[in-house]
């Protein structure tokens, strides 16, 4: 979503604030962005609540405090999402289930619980839309996989995309290739820092201090993220800009490519994959 662009969204509550949930929740709370009426969230514990922003945007209500929370949250809300741990999904579906709106669409933010276990614990003319967000959220640059339900329609399916939009960029898949999706843009900032501990090991290796390689790495990585995003240039385009022939890059990326990383990315995500399909199983 760009900075001039505008969202409007039909009511919304978010069940479990954790990481995840706040982010979203900050999304929505951007100033070109207009939700109907307050957004409804639930906490466990009130110092839990404590942790959200403070505004009048937002009602908080607490589920060790009032029993009632996760059905007063959902009471008359278009849009509700599931942020719980997947294995406190279908105990909360079965709580909310009877005080659902009618044509109302809850958003799985849970990793691995499919689509058909929402649908079976919810009833018919309710809509599920399962999503995978990533970290980035937190600070407006998600990549978010979204795939429709059996009972969702098109336009349901935009609305949700627009609220993603809020954190950043969307892509709609079937639900088959949401694991997969997964092992790319859900644990790839995982694999993004990992590449940078090690180059930030390499460098204080090379007699530089941490503060230094710090300095050095990051913002190395943050430039050419943003150079990749402004060229308009292809990753394989900027690495041959940068590689000079027989020159030093050229011999550091012949190292890099007789390790054969592109099987090693292959054969982790392979593995990611493996254990998603574990988890789905239960």
């Amino acid at each position: 979503m760009t900075e001039s662009s505008n969202v409007s969204l039909p009511a919304v509550s978010i069940l479990g604030i954790g990481s995840m949930g706040r982010a979203i929740l900050s999304g929505l709370l951007a100033p070109n962005v207009n939700v109907d009426g307050p957004i409804r969230v639930t906490n466990r514990t009130a110092a839990s609540a404590a942790r959200l922003p403070e505004d009048n945007r937002v009602k908080s209500l607490i589920t060790d405090d009032n029993p009632k929370a996760n059905l007063d949250a959902v009471e008359g809300a278009d849009i509700v999402l599931v942020a719980v741990k997947p294995y406190m999904v279908a105990d909360l579906l079965d709580e909310i289930a009877p005080a659902l709106k009618p044509g109302a669409v809850i958003v799985s933010v849970a990793a691995g619980v499919t689509v058909a276990t929402f649908e079976q614990h919810l009833p018919s003319e309710v809509a599920v839309i399962r999503s995978m967000p990533n970290t980035p959220a937190s600070v407006g640059r998600a990549v978010t996989g979204v795939s429709a339900g059996t009972r969702s329609t098109a336009a349901q399916l935009d609305v949700v995309k627009r609220l993603f939009s809020t954190v950043g960029e969307v892509l709609e898949v079937e639900e088959s290739q949401l694991d997969a999706l997964s092992t790319i843009s859900g644990s790839g900032p995982a694999y993004v820092f990992l590449l940078i501990e090690m180059l930030t090991a390499a460098a204080v290796e090379k007699g530089f201090s941490a503060e230094q390689a710090a300095l050095l790495v990051n913002g190395t990585f943050i430039g050419a993220t943003e150079l990749l995003r402004q060229s308009g240039s292809t990753p394989e385009q900027l690495r041959i800009q940068v590689t000079s022939p027989k020159g030093t890059t050229e011999r550091a990326l012949s190292v890099l490519q007789d390790a054969h990383l592109d099987d090693l990315f292959i054969e982790a995500t392979d593995a990611a994959l493996a254990r998603a399909r574990e988890l789905a199983a239960g």
